[in-house]
């Protein structure tokens, strides 16, 4: 087989491709034998019809049209393969002339093939990831969590006030305009933690100062936006209320003392729980922190992206996108209609979030392509291989050998390129440590950014 190839304007090849006669001849061969045995030829035995009796039933160009397309079939991904090709979309193959025995067979397709971008800049990605150090805030954090989740409210000294620090038992009776009672907000034993966003501000403010036995009646009118827990669904209405303190509640936390750790978690010692929880915290963070500096080297790559992206490519990836939510919803039992309904969202909005989706994968991606092709990166054969073999298939080389007759090989070559991209990136990156907590703020500003 003889391959040309000629590489076209907007990110297209043009293959000329050369079939051996041999291979033309053996083919036009099988199919006069696919012939014989799939159908009855009066005075001929199942599979013995001569050929030109078969020519005279069907016509010789049906049997080199289908010898023609069965060629061209099964030689395309082998050029795909051999050239590494990577394409996008389905190829043209311009309407090829039947293949003739006892000649070479020459078709011609032309190909959308993935662009190469190029980036601002190829210089190491510095970033911002959390020391793999433990530090002792970070125990101390999650001491404060734990001995928290035994925390135990008691009544307060007769007399006290509700104030910032206490908690409280209230009888709370709300009612609209109209007299009707707010199902949900309305409670007899309520209990009240400031601060928590279950009510609104200005609720808690009427609370505030409230002793055991006493009573306030008012009237709220509850924000537009109010986003409490209890009082969002009246938002924008004017509520009466009629507030009783039960009793006033002082939160109290255990003492962390070896026997508290011994009773209650079954720990010698506060020093050997100080000793597990920074075991913990180290394993915790050697399993995350690599996966956060993949995301920081990832986003900071993307920033370098120069130019739009290819709209097929986008659709395509759009396309695998949809394939695969839909099929996890199917697994789950969930209808659409349903998931639109969790999310709170509309169909338009899940549309435009896929496309979102699909146009930042397909940015990273070509990201790392481009940083693949300015450090000469490849996937080998034994790459392709020993790929396959990871996978944990129960025949590795015969899975391999059918992606590689179906033309699949690439998308296993694009992924290896892509990972050798990624971690010539991570290991030539200039990394600055920084603690968990600077980390967490600065994840949170940058959130808050993007929603602005």
């Amino acid at each position: 087989m003889n391959i040309t190839l000629e590489n076209l304007e907007d990110n297209k090849v043009k293959a000329i491709v050369v079939v051996d006669k041999g291979i033309v001849k053996n083919k036009v061969g099988s199919i006069y034998k696919d012939f014989a045995k799939k159908y009855n030829f009066p005075g001929f035995r199942k599979g013995k019809a001569p050929r030109p009796v078969i020519d005279n039933a069907f016509g010789k160009e049906a049997i080199l049209a289908q010898a023609t397309e069965e060629i061209v079939n099964e030689v395309y991904p082998q050029v795909i393969e051999q050239e590494r090709i990577f394409p996008v979309g389905s190829p043209d193959f311009n309407d090829p002339a039947l293949a003739n025995e006892g000649e070479d067979f020459k078709f011609e397709f032309t190909q959308s093939v993935k662009p190469i971008y190029r980036l601002s800049s190829y210089d190491p990605i510095e970033i911002e990831v959390p020391s793999a150090d433990v530090t002792e805030t970070e125990v101390e954090d999650q001491i404060k969590d734990i001995t928290e989740r035994y925390q135990s409210y008691e009544d307060a000294p007769e007399g006290s006030k509700l104030s910032g620090e206490e908690c409280a038992d209230l009888s709370i009776k709300a009612t609209k305009e109209d007299g009707a009672d707010v199902v949900g907000l309305s409670s007899d034993n309520a209990f009240f933690t400031p601060g928590t966003g279950v009510y609104s501000e200005d609720f808690e403010k009427k609370v505030k100062g409230m002793k055991a036995g006493d009573t306030k009646k008012f009237d709220l009118k509850v924000a537009d936006d109010d986003a409490s827990i209890l009082m969002s669904d009246v938002a924008g209405q004017k509520i009466s209320f009629e507030v009783t303190c039960n009793q006033v509640k002082i939160k109290t936390t255990p003492e962390l003392t070896d026997e508290w750790v011994k009773e209650t978690l079954g720990i010698d010692t506060v020093a050997d729980l100080r000793k597990e929880i920074e075991e913990s915290i180290k394993a915790q963070k050697e399993d995350v922190i690599p996966r956060i500096k993949e995301n920081a080297c990832s986003l900071e790559l993307v920033k370098r992206f120069d130019g739009e992206v290819d709209d097929a490519m986008v659709e395509q990836t759009e396309s695998q996108l949809l394939q695969d939510f839909f099929t996890q919803l199917q697994r789950q039992g969930i209808s659409f209609d349903n998931f639109l309904m969790m999310q709170g969202i509309d169909s338009d909005q899940f549309k435009q979030d896929v496309k979102k989706q699909a146009t930042d994968n397909v940015k990273q991606d070509a990201a790392l392509d481009a940083w693949a092709d300015n450090a000469k990166l490849e996937a080998s054969d034994e790459d392709v291989t020993l790929e396959f073999e990871r996978a944990g298939l129960e025949d590795p080389k015969a899975t391999e050998a059918e992606w590689k007759r179906d033309g699949r090989l690439y998308l296993i070559r694009e992924g290896i390129i892509r990972a050798k991209a990624m971690k010539d990136i991570m290991d030539n990156a200039k990394v600055k440590e920084i603690t968990m907590e600077e980390y967490l703020e600065k994840i949170k500003a940058e959130d808050d950014a993007d929603s602005e």
